[in-house]
């Protein structure tokens, strides 16, 4: 065994091709690739988390939600890369995209689905039949990290309401009261709920990363193509700052004005 028969470094390394002889081209590409190998493991690492946290085996699920965290951030590093391709270096070779677009990611929508963010309507974007439309079709129809931990909270004997426990996973979260109740008594008696606690700030740590992740996101393309539209069709720069209004876990936001 060599370290590049391991890695499978042949196919790795012969799996950018770029589309036009520009420099900045071949960039582009890794950065993007990399992204994708790094969503691969987060959805991994949520996966484990999930399970763990559906058995009762909770502490161990914090070390997988920490490592998500600390990709994020790399992740999020990555857009300082990008940004040194200026606009004009992009425009040599933006064209050659055509319509594709970090919007068809799928991966990326499956993390997003996996952390509760469920909209059915980006199933369109893959083809049908293909891994990975049934990856995503899995993971909308599954409960998400969230209604893990919800249903982990109403094992330690806190109120939550049916609606909230044996809702439709497949539809979008609703903040609810109840549930933001439920959070408040775990956060003003840590000692007796510290599994949920620990937990709960671990949850905080993933959706504050994403959003930071949006958020350079947003600034990164403003950066390169302004206010153009994005090569997928959407709005670009303007689509992107409407995103950073998503919560993953909403009543983990708002529960800290009542403490």
């Amino acid at each position: 065994m060599t370290y590049a028969g391991y890695l499978g470094l042949d196919r790795l390394l012969s799996a950018q091709h770029p589309a036009s002889d520009r420099h900045d081209e071949l960039l582009f590409i890794v950065i993007h690739q990399t992204k994708e190998l790094w969503l691969k493991e987060i959805i991994h690492e949520v996966k484990l988390a999930k399970r763990l946290i559906r058995e009762g085996d909770v502490e161990p699920a914090y070390k997988a939600l920490a490592r998500v965290s600390r990709i994020q951030t790399i992740m999020t590093l990555s857009w300082d890369v990008l940004a040194t391709m200026t606009p004009a270096d992009y425009l040599t070779f933006r064209g050659g995209l055509g319509t594709s677009s970090g919007f068809q990611s799928w991966q990326f929508r499956t993390v997003e689905y996996l952390l509760g963010l469920k909209d059915a309507s980006f199933l369109a974007f893959q083809e049908e039949g293909s891994d990975a439309i049934a990856e995503l079709k899995s993971a909308l129809s599954a409960p998400s990290l969230y209604d893990d931990a919800l249903a982990r909270m109403a094992t330690h004997g806190l109120t939550l309401p049916p609606k909230v426990l044996d809702r439709d996973v497949s539809q979008p979260y609703e903040a609810s009261a109840e549930v933001e109740d439920a959070w408040l008594a775990v956060y003003r008696d840590t000692a007796r709920y510290w599994e949920l606690y620990q937990l709960a700030e671990k949850l905080v740590d993933l959706d504050d990363a994403l959003l930071t992740w949006r958020h350079k996101h947003v600034l990164t393309v403003e950066r390169i193509i302004g206010g153009k539209r994005g090569t997928g069709g959407t709005d670009g720069a303007s689509y992107l700052q409407s995103t950073l209004k998503r919560r993953c876990f909403p009543e983990l936001w708002s529960l800290r004005t009542r403490l």
